[in-house]
Parts: structure tokens; C-alpha cells; sequence
């Protein structure tokens, strides 16, 4: 099963993602700020990091990064609200997937399994 880290420091937001992505199916944690994601990414295996990027005391963006340090093998997907955080993020964390808000929940669960298709191929 897919493990999925989710920080998002919008409560009603995260709530409402992670039950979305348990429905389909996904295992989901769920903290609201990457100060709480960082030890979780340390300690324990995910397969993909969702955080929105503008958070307090320390930014998806800063995640992100810290993320690829010690836990390599994760994969990276924002959400923003942020036209122009977006644009930061895609020169900080290239490699990262993008999603705006709004999406549509069946956008962003169609996203996560774009991102692991090839996991699931292999797998077969």
C-alpha cells in the first residue's frame, strides 16, 4: 500500500484530503506543519510527501528539500494556492509535482496515481 505523508496546516483542507486519499485507498498521516513532517519523513518510510507550501515555521518548499535529505526515495507533491509560490517552488524543487487550488478531489487522487504507475507496472 502506497504511504502518503500529507502536511497541510489548513485543518478543514487537510481533514478533507486525507479522508479522500484513505477512500482510495492510500495509507495517509496527516500533521499541519512541516516542523511535524520532518521527524515523521526520518523515522519512518513514505512513498510521497503532499504538503501544501505555505505553512508556519517552516515552508513545503523547506520540507521539500529537507525531505530529499533524508528520505530520497520520497516523492514530492505541492499544493498552492499561490501563483507566485508556485513559480518558487518549481526552481527550488524541480522535481516536485505541482497542484493548484482549487482542484477537485478526484483531480488530486488521479495525480497520485499518475506519479505511481510505473511503481505499479514494475510491481506486475
Amino acid at each position: 500500500m502506497i504511504r502518503i505523508l500529507l502536511a497541510e496546516d489548513d485543518e478543514a483542507m487537510r481533514t478533507y484530503l486525507a479522508r479522500a486519499l484513505s477512500q482510495a485507498g492510500y495509507a495517509v498521516d496527516a500533521v499541519d506543519r512541516g516542523t511535524a513532517a520532518l521527524p515523521l519523513l526520518q523515522t519512518q518510510d513514505f512513498d510521497l510527501l503532499l504538503s501544501d507550501i505555505v505553512m508556519p515555521e517552516m515552508d513545503g518548499i523547506e520540507l521539500a528539500q529537507r525531505c530529499a535529505e533524508v528520505s530520497p526515495h520520497t516523492r514530492v507533491m505541492f499544493i498552492t494556492g499561490f501563483a507566485a509560490v508556485t513559480l518558487k517552488a518549481s526552481r527550488e524543487a524541480p522535481r516536485a509535482k505541482m497542484l493548484s487550488k482549487p482542484f477537485h478531489l478526484k483531480d488530486l487522487v488521479l495525480e497520485v496515481e499518475r506519479m505511481f504507475e510505473d511503481a505499479v507496472t514494475a510491481s506486475l
